[in-house]
């Protein structure tokens, strides 16, 4: 399929006003990449400012979303495999890691993998067969001294596949499905693995505190959840980052964000305020973007009336002005998004494009459901959040919209974290009829049928339609990607049918960087490399 044309802005202002001229934002000048020697360069501090809190640094404890996988998990650790994130144009592959290679036997359940050889942690201490078994038995074995309940529940996210594990030799181990797992070599890349020399020496209460990884950068010190620093790890097998520090800091507000730009406080920020790209960029800063595996949405309980009519749900989803939302709120910064697959997705079908702007349609399909007068609902909103864009004032223009027709909102709102817990118990935040937040349905495979399978831990919307278990099941099944996108998209066809979800904007994750920032590449991807990345002094 062809992918969304990445976008790029690199607008300069030729001339900038003296208070611009004193921030390390404008860098005095016209903006332009340097050329020659210095466009080759490296060192340097990236410090990014992140939308939410930052994560428990403990391998996959995490509880920030991807935004903390991406700036601090992904940084400090490696799986057996891990994502190419080194292209801008398609999907980011799964490529080698902490194994070089792997083989499927015939029964297409037993892997196989070499581990690469000569890896250290940042502790100096050899990575090896002995160190992914001491890890898998920290996150399955419920007798290992090293395993805890809370680990166990965030490793069956992504490992729950695994029955069997064992050690052939220092350099290889196997590992064993319950069934045949198409994308279990993506899964594998959230399995993160630990020090187990780190792990034994500070144990689970403290090795949080002193994380060690394989990853391209190492743990230096944290503030609570407001900041964490890393240095770059000069053994790195991929060899050593361009930088020599990076800094990742807790900006949920967005104009903290901004302001923390312009003054050189930090040099990279996730999510600008759409609403300031046009003053950042006029001020010497770049502006990156790129469509992604995304779609920012409103889950509709269907255990409660009148969402669990067909009819109703379809009459809000025809009911939204998605390209206003994208256009006039968000500034481009996101796409409408009209079906349930993201367009940064092999799933996404262009001729699934379900739901125009039809405020007429609505009203007939309220009317047809014995709502002609409309009726009153309500939606939890977190105040910030990884992903969530701008989702009080997204959410007050569905609103808008929504009254349009006859549906009264009433929006509650809670912090990310709040709604985090709260579903991963299968609840609602508030006890709300509906719940607006963001996701990443093929960043992992797996995590489609945790949010739209029937009975999944987070099956806060009570959709379930054995049609679309089948065909995730089918897709799982198949070890051919082809076969799986294909099962994929028909299954997400049959979602944007059934319209469990508002289907709102597909993020195009733009970030916004000084100058002086150079080698950032944008994928299309939520995770990002940052080993090519330099910052001019």
């Amino acid at each position: 399929m062809p992918y969304p044309r990445r976008t790029r802005v690199r607008s300069r202002a030729v001339v900038l006003t003296a208070a611009l001229c004193l921030t390390a934002l404008a860098g005095c000048g016209s903006g332009t990449a340097p050329t020659g020697p210095a466009a080759s360069g490296r060192g340097g501090t990236l410090v990014v400012g992140a939308t939410g809190t930052l994560p428990n640094p403990d391998t996959i404890l995490g509880g920030a979303g991807y935004e903390g996988t991406s700036l601090v998990s992904f940084q400090i650790y490696e799986g057996l495999t891990r994502y190419d994130l080194s292209a801008t144009d398609k999907p980011a592959p799964v490529t080698t890691a902490l194994a070089s290679s792997w083989s499927t036997a015939p029964d297409g359940r037993t892997w196989t993998f070499t581990l690469r050889k000569g890896v250290t942690f940042q502790d100096g201490t050899p990575f090896d067969a002995d160190a992914v078994i001491f890890n898998l038995d920290r996150y399955f074995k419920k007798g290992s001294p090293y395993y805890t309940d809370a680990l166990g529940a965030a490793a069956q996210e992504y490992g729950g596949d695994i029955t069997q594990y064992r050690k052939l030799d220092a350099d290889h181990v196997v590992l064993v499905t319950k069934a045949v797992n198409g994308h279990f070599t993506d899964d594998l890349t959230h399995l993160l693995i630990a020090g187990p020399t780190a792990v034994r020496k500070y144990g689970n209460s403290g090795f949080a505190q002193h994380p060690v990884g394989t990853g391209p950068f190492a743990f230096a010190s944290e503030q609570g959840d407001q900041e964490i620093d890393l240095t770059a790890n000069k053994s790195y097998w991929r060899g050593a980052p361009k930088l020599d520090r990076l800094v990742v800091k807790s900006l949920p507000d967005p104009a903290a964000r901004t302001a923390a730009l312009r003054s050189g406080d930090v040099n990279l920020i996730d999510y600008p305020n759409p609403d300031d790209i046009d003053s950042l960029t006029s001020a010497g800063a770049v502006v990156d973007s790129n469509s992604y595996d995304h779609v920012w949405y409103w889950i509709l309980d269907q255990s409660k009336a009148p969402w669990n009519d067909l009819r109703v749900r379809r009459a809000a989803n025809y009911a939204i002005n998605r390209q206003a939302i994208a256009d006039n709120l968000l500034h481009g910064t996101a796409g409408p998004a009209y079906q349930a697959a993201p367009k940064g997705t092999l799933a996404y079908d262009p001729a699934g494009n379900l739901y125009s702007y039809d405020p007429a349609k609505a009203r007939q399909l309220l009317a047809q459901a014995g709502l002609a007068h409309g009726f009153s609902t309500t939606v939890t909103v977190p105040t910030a959040g990884s992903g969530n864009l701008l989702p009080v004032p997204i959410s007050e223009a569905i609103q808008r919209d929504l009254a349009a027709v006859g549906i009264t909102v009433k929006i509650r709102t809670t912090d990310w974290s709040g709604l985090l817990g709260a579903e991963a118990k299968g609840k609602v935040a508030l006890g709300s009829d509906a719940l607006a937040q963001s996701t990443t349905l093929f960043q992992s495979e797996t995590l489609l049928p945790l949010f739209l399978g029937s009975g999944s831990p987070f099956w806060t919307g009570h959709y379930s339609d054995p049609a679309v278990d089948r065909l995730f099941a089918a897709a799982s099944s198949s070890l051919d990607q082809g076969t799986r996108q294909r099962d994929y998209t028909r299954a997400l066809d049959r979602v944007t049918e059934d319209a469990p979800w508002l289907f709102v904007v597909n993020d195009r994750n733009p970030r916004a960087l000084s100058p002086k920032v150079h080698g950032f590449v944008q994928p299309q991807s939520w995770f990002l490399d940052l080993t090519s990345v330099w910052v001019q002094k």
